[in-house]
C-alpha cells in the first residue's frame, strides 16, 4: 500500500465515478504507453497493477487493458469487474478464447496462462482480492452477474 492508496479507495467508492471510468482507463493506457509500462495511474495511488495484452477473439490483433491486479504466489489475480457494469469486459472474452497472455508490470514483459476460477477458490481468490481494493464489494453490489476472476500464472520457458 502506498500513501495515497486509502485516498484512492475513498474516491473508488464514490457512486458518481464508475461513468467516468472508461475515460480514466484511456488516460492509463497512454500513460502506461507513453512511460514503456513504467508508470500509471494506478502506482500513482499505490495499488498493484498490470497492462494485459491478449488478441482480440474475432481480430486477432492485440488488445492491451490497464488492469488491478493482486499478486498471489508467483502469478497475479485479477477481476472482470467492469466497475460493477452489467456486462463482462471484452478482455475477459478474449481471454478465455485465447487461455494466454502477456502482461506487462513495472516495465516487465511476462507471458501468462489464465485460469478462470471457480467455486471455493474463486471465493478464497474474492476475499483476498478484496483486501486489496474493497470496492470490488460495491462492483459485486452493482451488479447482478458473477464477476470473473482469473489467475494470470506465468508461464515458464521451453
Amino acid at each position: 500500500m502506498g500513501l495515497f492508496t486509502p485516498l484512492a479507495v475513498r474516491l473508488g467508492a464514490q457512486p458518481w465515478l464508475p461513468p467516468l471510468l472508461p475515460q480514466v482507463v484511456a488516460v492509463d493506457t497512454r500513460l502506461q504507453r507513453a512511460t514503456r509500462g513504467r508508470v500509471s495511474l494506478l502506482d500513482l495511488a499505490g495499488l498493484p497493477n498490470l497492462m494485459l495484452t491478449v488478441p482480440g477473439r474475432h481480430s486477432g490483433l492485440p488488445r492491451s487493458v490497464p488492469l488491478l491486479c493482486v499478486p498471489d504466489g508467483g502469478g497475479w489475480l485479477v477481476a472482470g469487474s467492469n466497475f460493477g457494469g452489467p456486462v463482462v469486459p471484452a478482455w475477459v472474452h478474449n481471454l478465455r478464447a485465447a487461455g494466454t497472455a502477456t502482461i506487462h508490470v513495472r516495465g516487465r514483459e511476462t507471458r501468462v496462462r489464465a485460469v478462470e476460477l471457480a467455486g471455493e477458490e474463486r471465493a478464497e481468490a474474492w476475499a483476498t482480492m478484496l483486501a486489496t481494493w474493497p470496492n470490488y464489494a460495491h462492483y459485486e453490489a452493482r451488479t447482478e452477474r458473477l464477476i470473473p476472476v482469473v489467475r494470470l500464472i506465468p508461464e515458464t520457458p521451453g
